[in-house]
């Protein structure tokens, strides 16, 4: 496969930054996004040129770290995929590919495609956990859980914090990220002991990290590589509500 590539080259955070024009040759089809992107790399270091600069950790999915805006989606054209998992397959031959960084305040350009995206871990440590005393390990069914919860919260569990939620957005809002985690444990006893200031204290957090607010178009869902629901806003509004009342 031959490409015409167009991504996006910024130095540092005070650079204006660019969109920059490359191609590649014989690409194979079974080869993933990242490994196209090696492949430029190396060529571009063979010209004495800069490698274009881009986050990648487990290249199996699991990390969302690759995150990329590619084509006008986060991560990709393929759907519940990360862009590490994305093959080159999906693409046609002489096609243009758009790649460019998350495009949200909340997530400052760092360099080339990748971005600070520490304030996710800032709303984390401010409730996203549960106190529990260590010890003893405790018996696994200790505590009687219906399989429907336990279900729902591992799904929402699946959460890997990659931002693309945020990406797809258009007022930038973490809403899917932070009800992903608060879900997670309201859904447990476990968590229910710490449930309201949880939610209180995270939600402040993320208006405070100046992410935007929800107004349902869904684009978090459909984009999220890991099909997250957006039901699980719906939880955390009345977690909230509930929080501010009680």
């Amino acid at each position: 496969m031959d490409l015409k590539l167009k991504i996006w080259r910024q130095a540092s955070r005070e650079d204006k930054g660019q969109f920059v024009d490359y191609e590649v040759h014989n690409i194979s089809p079974d080869a993933s996004f990242l490994e196209m992107i090696d492949i430029l790399n190396d060529e571009l270091v063979e010209k004495g040129e800069e490698p274009v600069a881009f986050d990648h950790d487990c290249r199996e999915g699991i990390c969302g770290m690759c995150s990329m805006f590619i084509n006008g989606h986060p991560h990709g054209p393929e759907a519940a995929t990360t862009t590490c998992q994305l093959h080159m397959r999906k693409f046609k031959d002489g096609e243009t590919i758009v790649i460019e960084p998350w495009r949200a305040k909340p997530f400052p350009v760092i360099k080339d495609l990748i971005v600070d995206r520490s304030a996710f871990d800032l709303i984390i440590q401010e409730a996203g956990y549960i106190s529990a005393t260590t010890g003893g390990v405790p018996d696994a069914n200790a505590i009687p859980i219906k399989k429907e919860k336990a279900d729902l919260a591992m799904d929402a569990a699946a959460c890997i914090g990659c931002g693309a939620c945020v990406a797809a957005c258009k007022n930038a809002s973490a809403m899917l990220f932070v009800s992903a985690k608060v879900s997670q444990f309201a859904l447990l006893p476990q968590g229910r002991i710490e449930a309201k200031d949880r939610v209180k204290k995270m939600v402040a957090k993320m208006d405070e990290l100046g992410f935007g607010n929800c107004t349902n178009t869904y684009a978090c869902e459909a984009e999220c590589p890991k099909e997250i629901s957006i039901s699980n806003i719906a939880r955390m509004n009345r977690e909230f509500i509930g929080a501010k009342l009680g």
